[in-house]
């Protein structure tokens, strides 16, 4: 199980959660969340990773131009794409690209089914909001390029065994406080989902 901690917002948290064996760290450049981060402030962390680390740069209702500037800027690996579109304009995205989708039903499961993609909660919010999906919805479902997101915790990352989920994404369920990471929930989360 792939694991990716999201809203890093200083280089403490960021080197931690690779040492307990991270696979990826995500960077919000949303300016309406409380993990925001500026491109800046992002490479210099980015700057400081050891190699084979995914870096995940989130962006909501961003053009092309600038996905694309930052991601190059700060040597962003993946662009997450946390807001509506359709396959053309992941197409001409210059980085790779990680759909996210905004479940409501069931049905939305199936949106960019041939993607790598997230699958988090519907949420005005745009992520981190804590609220969970019904892993009935997954139930039967083919669910390996799908890296599922929203309400994950330390302690509920155990119901998904058995489900074959590429990875999972988790912000919120590892926090201190908004934007901080707490170093024990991080260690314990990748560690369960790692036994998955």
């Amino acid at each position: 199980m792939r694991v990716k901690i999201c809203g890093i917002t200083n280089l403490k948290d960021a080197l931690y959660a690779v040492e307990c064996g991270a696979d990826a760290l995500g960077f919000v450049f949303y300016n309406k969340s409380p993990r925001y981060i500026t491109p800046a402030k992002a490479k210099q962390i980015i700057d400081k990773l050891p190699p084979f680390v995914e870096r995940v740069g989130l962006f909501v209702d961003e053009g092309v131009e600038t996905i694309n500037m930052v991601c190059k800027y700060t040597n962003i690996s993946l662009a997450q794409i946390h807001f509506d579109v359709d396959e053309e304009s992941l197409d001409i995205i210059d980085q790779k690209t990680l759909p996210v989708v905004r479940a409501k039903s069931s049905e939305d499961l199936d949106k960019f089914k041939d993607r790598y993609r997230i699958i988090d909660v519907h949420s005005d919010a745009y992520g981190g909001t804590g609220e969970r999906l019904d892993l009935e919805w997954f139930k039967g479902r083919e669910c390996s390029k799908m890296i599922l997101a929203g309400g994950l915790t330390p302690d509920n990352i155990k119901e998904l065994k058995g489900f074959g989920f590429y990875g999972v994404d988790v912000s919120s369920g590892v926090e201190a406080i908004k934007g901080k990471k707490d170093p024990y929930k991080v260690a314990q989360f990748i560690a369960n989902a790692k036994r998955l």
